[in-house]
């Protein structure tokens, strides 16, 4: 008979546990004079910010908080304005440290960015409007500049 070893204990994980809404809002202001203008030119800002939260040696929450600003080109007026934080919990174990920050900066986002994309859109078609798709986002390429933006100033030099 030969011997099996318990190697679960060592066993990495990286588990979704769950992905919620933190905050939410859509504001039409100028409804419904804006749905009598035309609306295919709109100049659309969007921002897209994330944070983490570490809660104990196992658990991290990430948030996306992302907010969308369409005006009319035309006469600057409001069409619409929708913010969303969504985030997620997630279980990360027997994973090295320097491991972490990839999955909580690469991973952890892009698993949560197509929910709030289908948020996003869900909540402009409910508020009269075309779905707004917002476009995917390469995380690994953001992680991998601010790694680099990071680098640079640590390099310069301090003034004393």
């Amino acid at each position: 008979m030969s011997e099996q070893t318990n190697s679960s204990a060592d066993t990495p994980i990286f588990q979704v546990k769950k992905m919620y809404i933190k905050d939410i809002s859509f504001e039409n202001p100028n409804a419904p004079q804006v749905f009598m203008d035309s609306q295919e030119n709109l100049n659309i800002a969007m921002n897209l910010g994330l944070s983490n939260n570490k809660l104990d040696d196992d658990h991290w929450e990430v948030t996306m908080k992302t907010s969308i600003i369409a005006q009319d080109k035309a006469n600057e007026k409001l069409v619409f304005e929708v913010e969303v934080e969504y985030a997620g919990l997630f279980l990360i174990q027997n994973i090295p440290e320097e491991a972490i920050s990839g999955l909580i900066g690469v991973d952890c986002p892009g698993i949560l960015q197509p929910y709030v994309r289908q948020i996003i859109s869900q909540l402009t078609v409910d508020g009269g409007f075309m779905p707004f798709l917002m476009e995917p986002v390469n995380f690994r390429a953001a992680y991998e500049q601010n790694l680099a933006n990071n680098a640079k100033e640590e390099e310069k030099p301090t003034l004393q």
